[in-house]
């Protein structure tokens, strides 16, 4: 089976965790660009008119992506990574579940977080892709992502 690990990183904890994923499985590296750059200002939780707050106010927010998957059919697997942004995805990740067709591929989403859960994470994300994925739950990969926890997480997915 044809693996991608597809991440959406602003701090570079995502990014760690998605190239330790695809490092351990030799699957395909792709990121999640913004076609306009997140500026530190635009991540200013703490101010309710930066962007990212907009944008996670307004469920149906769809922040373009500037790059696409080459391929998307070639992939069996796709491992989902993001930041946890006010307890669920940020809005640019359903963007991405709604740009490619994932009829009969399996969705292997992960997560990053100061310290907040998945939420209901799984809920609006699998909302944005049809009904006919293997949608697996959100794995939190919070603290020190050492290559051997990825190993024995991918090693109890299970995933044929």
């Amino acid at each position: 089976m044809k693996s991608l690990v597809a991440y959406f990183s602003c701090s570079g904890t995502t990014e760690k965790a998605a190239k330790l994923i695809a490092d351990t499985l030799h699957a395909d590296l792709y990121e999640i660009k913004p076609k306009e750059p997140y500026t530190s200002a635009d991540l200013n939780w703490m101010d309710s008119s930066s962007r990212s707050s907009v944008e996670m106010k307004d469920k149906s927010s769809r922040p373009a992506i500037g790059n696409k998957v080459e391929n998307m059919e070639a992939y069996d697997v796709i491992y989902l990574g993001f930041p946890i942004w006010w307890y669920i995805a940020p809005t640019i990740i359903n963007t991405f579940l709604e740009s490619y067709d994932f009829k009969g591929k399996t969705i292997v989403p992960f997560a990053t977080s100061g310290g907040s859960g998945a939420g209901k994470t799984d809920m609006y994300l699998h909302a944005s892709c049809s009904e006919e994925v293997n949608w697996k739950s959100t794995t939190m990969l919070n603290g020190n992502v050492t290559k051997e926890k990825i190993k024995k997480w991918l090693d109890n997915m299970h995933i044929s």
